[in-house]
């Protein structure tokens, strides 16, 4: 039984790997001139958290270290899509939020990855969706207990 455990599992991340680098790929082409997928995915994040967050709390969340984060939230401050203030509570932190024109960057960009994902999903349908996107979950959960 291990044996089979240990071959669905290289085969499974195999393709999970695979799938990373073509949807990196092709979101990366999608997205507006001048947006990496990073500052997407930070943009996304915060849009759908519709909070403030620390810069620890992202780095956190996106499993980067807070030198990488810092270097992301800069360039999205610089382009006006999100605002960065000191934490009330504590000067030394800091408090990021996304701000108007980064939703609105954010819902351009998904304007324009939306078809993408929608063709990448293929006849595969929402019920297939909906059943495989906990077991995607759980198997992000038991790779980061192991860090």
């Amino acid at each position: 039984m291990t044996h089979l455990v240990e071959t669905l599992s290289v085969g499974l991340f195999s393709e999970i790997l695979a799938l990373d680098q073509l949807l990196r790929s092709r979101i990366s082409k999608g997205l507006p001139k001048g947006m990496e997928l990073s500052h997407f995915s930070v943009l996304n994040h915060l849009a759908n958290l519709g909070t403030e967050r620390s810069p620890a709390q992202l780095a956190k969340s996106f499993n980067l270290t807070r030198g990488a984060m810092t270097n992301t939230l800069a360039k999205l401050e610089w382009a006006g899509y999100v605002h960065i203030r000191p934490d009330w509570d504590d000067a030394r932190r800091k408090q990021v939020v996304i701000s108007p024109a980064g939703r609105a960057a954010r819902d351009h960009a998904f304007a324009q990855i939306g078809p993408i994902m929608t063709k990448a999903i293929g006849s595969a349908g929402v019920e297939k969706l909906k059943n495989v996107l906990p077991v995607l979950r759980e198997l992000r959960a038991n790779l980061a207990k192991e860090v």
